[in-house]
């Protein structure tokens, strides 16, 4: 009896360790997909400002 509770047991802690793991995976993936599209809008915003810049820069010329 005490080796089949020692299994059973030792099943459900490998079965928890192995979900747990792919749960922290899982969110890993979420998190990375987040940070990836934050940087993509911080890159577009950064070039916005950039075209913005030169817009101005080419309005002031202008009017030299």
């Amino acid at each position: 009896m005490e080796w089949t509770q020692f299994a059973i047991f030792f099943i459900g802690v490998f079965g928890l360790f192995i979900w747990n793991r792919t749960e922290s995976r899982a969110d890993i993936r979420h998190m990375d997909n987040k940070l990836e599209s934050t940087r993509e809008l911080v890159r577009a915003i950064h070039d916005e400002m950039k075209d913005f810049h030169n817009r101005l820069c080419k309005i002031e010329e202008n009017r030299k």
